[in-house]
């Protein structure tokens, strides 16, 4: 069985990457580089009362794709942490899947600010996030 991506990035505890948020919501990413990341989320098993996809889900997979973009832009031995999430809903999506996209707005010693927009499956913009994540020299193992 291949490692979760998430196991493929520097600082991820090995007990944890088998328990990672992303798997409980059916999060799946397509295509992870430096410049951007992208990945899927079923509406269904995701969804609020009212029977729409749940905003929270929405800010997970922002917040995944974004700390993914950070950390592959934090340098070596350094570690990039959540720090402040933002996200506008502007349509509400009843089925089918959403696809993220993140691409970064700002890299810097101390900040990484990433740029996400959510689709549905007619590419309609149903949320725009913005994650900035503080950038640390890793912990030393132990």
């Amino acid at each position: 069985m291949p490692e979760p991506a998430s196991a493929q990035f520097a600082g991820i505890n090995p007990a944890a990457a088998d328990q990672q948020l992303n798997a409980k919501l059916g999060i799946e990413l397509t295509e992870v580089t430096k410049d951007r990341v992208v990945a899927t989320m079923p509406v269904k098993g995701n969804l609020q009362p009212y029977g729409l996809l749940h905003g929270g889900a929405n800010a997970v997979v922002a917040e995944a794709i974004g700390s993914t973009v950070a950390a592959l832009n934090a340098g070596e031995g350094r570690v990039a942490l959540g720090l402040e999430l933002s996200c506008t809903h502007h349509r509400a999506v009843r089925e089918g899947t959403v696809t993220a996209v993140a691409t970064p707005l700002h890299i810097g010693r101390g900040t990484i600010t990433v740029d996400i927009v959510l689709t549905d499956d007619a590419d309609r913009r149903t949320c725009t996030a913005r994650l900035t994540c503080v950038v640390r020299d890793q912990p030393p193992a132990g």
